[in-house]
């Protein structure tokens, strides 16, 4: 049985408490992780699904994170919504209702919305994180992955000036070797031409497969954006017949204010059991919650 054919299973199946066991055995043997007690099924899970279940790539993505959590204490240590609540209901991101035909999940990111003399590129990038963070939890999300559309209609030299070549590694980090998460695909719309050399600073951190899987669809994008998501998936402001993008963003909004407790378990224990109370209950499309693996 492959890794792909294992990660079907249900979160309490037999066969992946036995791939969990191993992935722990592996992670309280490492040397770099000598700090770390405890590494809950639930917490180690999410990277056997991320690298379909390799135990040596999962082992791998476990260190990257740690790591890159112990570099970026200005990021990782802060996932509270009401931080970047001013930010979150100027429209600037949502996570879209529906999945698309592959099962991802598709978030959108409106740069135009995030007045760069308000909030800082750290605060942009942790509503990034604490999105990453809640999705990551989904099952579904650890199957099937994320794809990302960037909006850049209104980006500005104000913009650019906050990304400096240490950001631009943290976010490429997130994006390929650090995060469990598989990103499936990025897409670029509105993006003008003075963009160019921020997305070189970030494109040589980036893996081959991460940059075979960016589009960049310029101010036609409606034309273009349907051939990678099916109209009921995407907003109609981006071709779609889905929700409009205000009420998109506002219902993630709510979604994340509602996972306040959920996110700070995350901020102070990130390798512990976590306790999903009925209000942050992740409920999947059919309107079940899935079962969590316990132990």
């Amino acid at each position: 049985m492959n890794g792909a054919q294992l990660s079907e299973f249900p979160d309490d199946s037999e066969l992946l408490r036995a791939a969990v066991s191993g992935l722990r055995r592996r992670a309280l043997q490492a040397g770099e992780l000598s700090a770390v007690s405890t590494f809950s099924g639930k917490f180690l899970v999410k990277f056997l699904r991320a690298r379909d279940f390799d135990e040596e790539l999962s082992l791998k993505l476990l260190l990257n994170y740690q790591r890159w959590r112990r570099e970026s204490p200005e990021i990782s240590t802060c996932l509270s919504p009401s931080s970047v609540i001013g930010l979150l209901n100027t429209t600037y991101h949502a996570v879209l209702p529906q999945r698309d035909h592959t099962g991802s999940r598709v978030l959108i990111y409106r740069i135009g919305q995030w007045n760069p003399k308000d909030w800082t590129a750290i605060q942009v990038f942790r509503v990034s994180l604490i999105t990453s963070e809640i999705i990551s939890t989904e099952a579904e999300t650890q199957r099937r992955g994320l794809k990302v559309i960037f909006d850049l209609q209104g980006w500005s030299l104000g913009h650019a000036l906050q990304i400096n070549p240490s950001l631009a590694k943290k976010i490429s980090s997130v994006l390929s070797d650090s995060f469990p998460l598989k990103v499936r695909g990025i897409h670029l719309v509105n993006e003008p031409m003075f963009f160019r050399p921020v997305f070189a600073m970030i494109r040589p951190f980036l893996p081959d497969k991460i940059k075979q899987r960016i589009n960049m669809h310029g101010a036609d994008f409606h034309d273009t954006l349907s051939d990678f998501f099916s109209p009921p998936v995407l907003p109609p402001e981006y071709g779609g017949e889905g929700p409009n993008i205000a009420e998109a963003c506002q219902d993630w909004t709510l979604r994340l204010l509602q996972s306040e407790k959920l996110l700070q378990q995350i901020s102070n224990h990130p390798t512990g059991d976590i306790t999903i109370t009925p209000e942050d209950a992740l409920i999947s499309e059919e309107g079940e919650t899935e079962p969590l693996f316990e132990g």
